[in-house]
């Protein structure tokens, strides 16, 4: 019962990320009506970070079907459902300003940080679970698939973190700064949850 107030905290930060988006276009907010290029922190933070968590959404569903657990179910199902919100806000935001959903320059570039990430087996930015992983995750089962499911996303989140603090930094468009501050919030909040979760299952993130 303890993690439930951790679960509903992070709920809380996407509603708050939800009302500030709307207030800043009812009160008037220019960056609000500024349409980005698309080669701006702006398109590339929503390029980039709706893919991060398309891989957490898919991540969260392997796992609720491959334990029984209560409160790792609870937890995947908040960060699916929180996650696939932001990733449709970000997708919208791209459709709004008429701009390509993908790019041929590499992940990150608009952190003039495009060659942090390999790449190789799938994982496209920091963070990312590699295909081997997402593979093994969906093989294992119960106590192992809690643990490995909670060291993926604590992994997933810390470079996730990264992305929205650059665009906290980089971005113009005051809804979207917005919104990457409320992931930078309750992903900070969720890390400290899994690792409460980890610790009791005898184990730590990597």
């Amino acid at each position: 019962m303890k993690h439930i107030g951790w679960i509903a905290s992070g709920a809380a930060a996407v509603l708050v990320a939800a009302g500030a988006i709307t207030y800043a276009v009812a009160d008037g907010d220019d960056s609000a009506t500024k349409v980005p290029t698309a080669d701006s922190a702006d398109a590339g933070f929503a390029r980039d970070m709706a893919v991060h968590h398309q891989q957490a959404v898919e991540m969260s569903y392997i796992v609720r079907d491959r334990t029984d657990d209560v409160e790792v179910r609870r937890l995947a199902y908040d960060i699916a459902q929180t996650q696939a919100n932001q990733r449709g806000m970000m997708i919208g935001w791209l459709d709004l300003w008429g701009l390509p959903k993908v790019s041929s320059e590499a992940p990150m570039s608009w952190m003039g940080m495009g060659d942090m990430a390999s790449g190789k087996d799938g994982s496209l930015m920091p963070g990312m679970a590699t295909n081997a992983e997402m593979a093994k995750l969906g093989k294992l089962n119960g106590k192992q698939a809690e643990i490995f499911y909670l060291q993926l996303m604590t992994d997933h989140h810390k470079g996730g973190i990264h992305m929205a603090e650059g665009c906290v930094a980089k971005c113009t468009v005051g809804v979207e700064k917005k919104l990457a501050q409320g992931m930078v919030d309750a992903q900070e909040s969720e890390i400290q949850l899994m690792a409460d979760m980890l610790k009791e299952r005898g184990a730590t993130a990597r």
